[in-house]
């Protein structure tokens, strides 16, 4: 199940924190109210909550010294403070006291649920960086790098050589090849490792969209921006950025990253402060970065300043010794996900997962292993479970159901599904070939719950 993040929100009007409350648990969050900062803090010693919604208002114990509160407790809490126009000098005192951002009221709950998925997504990267710190010991392989052929051991010994260094790294290599584990290996084997690594896949945004993504913007900088917000270069500061498909940004956003790079300093879109940054970057491409600077639609400029340290994936075609490694691998993974005992291949399906071509490289063969897993039925995967194509392990009409509907298929595998991978959504939505938003949808279309399957 994915992980509901806690809120508490604290505010004595009523009406508020119950219209809230309504609000982000129809958005997945899991939401307790509090009337005031005594109740609040009480709610604290049964529950630990990941962001805090706080009036600044309120009789009794204010928003300020309830923030001061909740900081002895909890060190690292996200706060969000929620005010009334006259009383934002007090709130930005809150932001200087450590507060996460604040909203003026009257606001509208999607401006406000944007401030919390913010702080959220601060709170895991913070979690994740706890994580490293207690358990990384000093990192002389890579169990996420699957392979024991001559490309991947080269692959490792490259990555050994720069990650100790803070050098820029290109990485090449069709889509599939693993270009983001390489990424995060060499953060991880960095003294940046303790840090934040921060990921932007620069070909799934617009160019309008990737500017305030990448250096953040100030309330009001264009229609809409309604919050103040920080770019990925700011998340990263101390840590690494990764900028995936780097290849596909448009030359104004690429005269943006040079100075970037020149200068480690952004400015937030609509705003006039230069703020330094300490990061170090590691991009990636699936394109010829090369030949895109002869045709003009990559600046030669930046090529250089990306191309510094250069790591070349192979594709999974010239590294066939490595799939049955790779194929136990996901076995394994998807296995303990979904609660099944599946622990190898028939010679039958081994030999087929050897024949095909995987242009989508690992990325399709670990869908179609995850994929096998879902529909197996017996402790080895066989032939029949790795069935490729269209008709792969889509519902066979049974006696009297030839004439199902395309929406009535489409349910009945999705359904299949979700209840053979335990209602594992990220895992179910790439064997489905979707995105999780899809299935999403798709599930709310089609009525599906997890009681009913």
């Amino acid at each position: 199940m994915t992980y509901k993040p806690w809120m508490l929100i604290v505010d004595d009007e009523m009406v508020v924190r119950d219209s809230l409350q309504a609000w982000f648990r129809d958005a997945g969050y899991q939401a307790d109210v509090a009337s005031s900062g005594k109740e609040a803090l009480e709610r604290m010693s049964r529950q630990e909550y990941d962001v805090y919604l706080l009036d600044i208002k309120m009789a009794g114990m204010d928003g300020l010294e309830l923030q001061t509160r909740i900081r002895k407790i909890k060190q690292d809490a996200a706060i969000i403070i929620m005010t009334a126009y006259a009383s934002v000098d007090t709130a930005v005192q809150a932001l200087k006291q450590g507060a996460f951002d604040y909203i003026v009221k009257p606001f509208d709950p999607d401006d406000l649920e944007h401030v919390v998925r913010n702080a959220v997504e601060k709170q895991a990267l913070q979690r994740e960086n706890v994580a490293m710190k207690t358990t990384l010991k000093e990192i002389d392989h890579f169990p996420d790098i699957v392979g024991e052929s001559s490309a991947i051991r080269k692959v490792l010994e490259l990555i050994k050589v720069v990650a100790p260094t803070d050098a820029t790294v290109l990485i090449r290599g069709e889509s599939g090849t693993g270009k983001e584990l390489v990424a995060k290996a060499i953060h991880l084997a960095s003294p940046r490792r303790y840090m934040p690594l921060v990921t932007v896949n620069c070909g799934a945004l617009p160019e309008s969209l990737l500017e305030s993504e990448l250096f953040g913007h100030e309330r009001g900088a264009f229609t809409g921006a309604q919050y103040r917000r920080k770019g990925k270069f700011e998340m990263a500061d101390g840590g690494t950025i990764f900028l995936d498909e780097v290849g596909d940004v448009s030359l104004k956003t690429q005269t943006d990253l040079l100075r970037v790079l020149e200068e480690k300093q952004i400015c937030r879109v609509g705003g006039s402060r230069m703020m330094p940054v300490d990061f170090r970057v590691v991009a990636a491409t699936h394109k010829d970065l090369q030949g895109l600077v002869g045709s003009g639609e990559f600046r030669e400029d930046l090529f250089y300043r990306l191309n510094v340290f250069q790591i070349s994936l192979p594709p999974l075609r010239e590294r066939p010794e490595d799939i049955p490694l790779l194929i136990q691998s996901f076995i394994e993974k998807a296995s303990r996900q979904m609660g099944k005992v599946v622990t190898g291949v028939s010679p039958e399906a081994m030999a087929l997962l050897k024949r095909r071509p995987w242009p989508g490289n690992i990325r399709e063969l670990q869908n179609a292993v995850e994929r096998a897993v879902v529909l197996a039925q017996s402790e080895e995967l066989t032939a029949e479970d790795l069935a490729f194509g269209d008709e792969a392990g889509a519902p066979r009409a049974q006696n009297g159901d030839a004439a199902l509907s395309l929406a009535d298929v489409e349910k009945i595998h999705i359904e299949r599904v979700l209840q053979q991978s335990a209602w594992n959504i990220s895992l179910s939505a790439r064997v489905l070939g979707i995105d999780r938003a899809t299935l999403y949808n798709k599930i709310k279309r089609y009525g599906l719950t997890q009681s009913k399957v």
